[in-house]
């Protein structure tokens, strides 16, 4: 058993504010959504703001919206985003976001029981811009193994 829990924060530029009618139907899935994840095997935590919901928190800006969540591991937060009805929301992502030139996930290790906050979050994905992936800021092409442990075949997922 590993020390350490994974933390992802994905960000998204939307096209629209999220009241216009063109985001209607990515915001009648944001519950289901979320209620999925925490359904999820290896799900631990979510960032929400005040009200319930961290699309609520702008910290990058009014239009980008935030996901930031801890998992138990790589292979557990692989599976909902890209084998779980999640993949539906995830291919319909261009209806609703622009495509940011930019890396907009960051993956990293945190000791098991650490919630990262937003300054965190935003330091990580700094880092993965500005470095590229380190075993500090990572992306699901490029993970790293928690401190300590070696790298397997098997703990990197695949996302091709």
């Amino acid at each position: 058993m590993s020390a350490y829990e994974l933390a992802q924060l994905n960000v998204a530029r939307m096209k629209e504010p999220l009241e216009s009618p063109s985001m209607a139907d990515f915001v009648a899935n944001i519950d289901r959504m979320n209620a999925l994840a925490e359904s999820s095997a290896g799900y631990v935590w979510r960032f929400v703001g005040d009200g319930g919901y961290a699309s609520e928190v702008r910290p990058l800006g009014d239009d980008i919206l935030i996901n930031l969540s801890v998992w138990k591991d790589v292979e557990s937060l692989a599976r909902f985003a890209f084998k779980s009805d999640h993949v539906e929301i995830l291919r319909r992502r261009g209806e609703w976001f622009d495509r940011m030139p930019e890396a907009y996930a960051v993956l990293w290790w945190v000791p098991e029981g650490h919630r990262p906050d937003l300054d965190e979050a935003k330091a990580k994905l700094d880092l993965l811009r500005t470095q590229g992936p380190t075993a500090e800021a990572f992306s699901f092409r490029t993970a790293f193994a928690p401190p300590g442990q070696p790298v397997k075949p098997s703990d990197v997922p695949d996302v091709a």
